[in-house]
């Protein structure tokens, strides 16, 4: 009786089945698209995201000071020529950040945007030579005068030299350390392989430190155990913070809004939030150069160079480049030739988005 029993019941489940398609097929179906959905402008999206009143502020703030404890730590693991991979849900930007500002402030840090859409690999990889290189004559205090010229320009050589510069050309007993924050060194523009590659030769410099961040899923897969164990030597922390992405975010599009490619000042008022109070000094007078010299296409680097040194904004040329890499990088600064043949730099947005910006900035 117990079989039988099992029998009816598996064929009524079996003919409930088929008798739901049958049924389903013959239904009426929707004639919605999707294009019939009202869609709203991404800014005012955006500003309706922003204005979600955040929860567990106080369980949030406990988790990191949790975490700031830990920062003796990781350190250390530094020191020891680990690197540290943080993961779990939530923005990592401000914790990473906030880490290299108060534990790594002996070393010299050198910051990456893995999250922007495209990455030019070559410039980062000049700019850090750059900044290793500045940190080289200091530590030895070796006057400029005295350098070889196969040691510069670093702009006119390959990847392949540039990495074998940062690999092999220093003197490995020296005690200082380059520390790279990479945000999301699994972004659209680090997850090629070859880049990969890259980043894990880098990582295995004597001189250099890794400190990055991911944030998908199948994050691991980008690295294989040479990569993972020996170039990059990965120390996991699990560090969930459960902040939004709201730098991150910035730079996609978002779902049911308008796309809008014009760069606007709220959203370079955003990026700019985000660096030093002398990246955004740098990027002010740039924009103030900009609006009393409308009719000019641009300022030269050179004056730009020499007005931050005069206010203290910036001590070397490899300082402000690696501002400007940053501001490339987000699309804030672009330059253009000018019509004497030097190179200038210019803000693409127009003077009425400027000046609302540099109101903006000062609040």
């Amino acid at each position: 009786m117990e079989m039988n029993d099992a029998d009816d019941e598996e064929f009524g489940f079996s003919r409930n089945y088929f008798l739901a398609k049958e049924l389903g097929g013959s239904a009426v179906k929707s004639h919605s698209k999707l294009s019939d959905i009202n869609i709203v402008d991404e800014q005012e999206l955006r500003a309706a995201v922003s204005n979600i009143e955040p929860k567990h502020e106080k369980e949030i703030k406990d988790l990191i000071s949790s975490y700031k404890r830990l920062y003796p730590r990781w350190a250390f693991d530094l020191r020891c020529g680990l690197g540290l991979l943080m993961y779990g849900f939530g923005s990592k930007k401000t914790l990473l950040e906030d880490f290299a500002s108060t534990s790594l402030t002996e070393y010299s840090a050198f910051v990456i945007n893995g999250y922007l859409p495209t990455i030019n690999i070559k410039q980062v990889l000049t700019s850090l030579a750059e900044v290793l290189w500045d940190q080289l004559k200091i530590k030895r205090r070796t006057p400029s005068k005295s350098l070889s010229k196969d040691q510069q320009p670093f702009s006119s050589r390959s990847v392949e030299d540039l990495l074998a510069f940062l690999d092999g050309s220093e003197d490995r007993t020296s005690e200082f350390l380059v520390c790279v924050i990479i945000h999301n060194i699994d972004g659209p523009g680090l997850r090629d392989s070859e880049i990969q590659q890259y980043l894990a030769r880098v990582a295995s410099c004597p001189n250099i430190r890794i400190v990055a961040s991911i944030d998908h899923v199948n994050a691991p897969l980008l690295w294989d155990k040479k990569m993972v164990h020996t170039q990059f030597n990965w120390c996991w922390y699990h560090v969930p913070t459960f902040a939004p992405y709201k730098i991150e975010g910035t730079f996609f599009p978002l779902i049911l809004a308008h796309g809008n490619t014009t760069q606007t000042a709220k959203n370079a008022v955003i990026v700019l939030q985000s660096l030093t109070p002398n990246a955004q000094g740098v990027f002010k007078i740039l924009a103030e150069y900009q609006l009393s010299h409308s009719e000019e296409e641009g300022m030269p680097i050179d004056n730009l160079f020499a007005t931050c040194r005069e206010r203290f904004l910036v001590g070397s040329r490899p300082m402000l480049n690696s501002h400007l890499t940053e501001f490339k990088d987000h699309e804030l600064v672009k330059t253009r030739r000018h019509s004497d043949g030097q190179d200038c730099l210019y803000i693409p947005l127009t003077s009425e988005a400027l000046e609302k910006l540099l109101v903006e900035m000062t609040q």
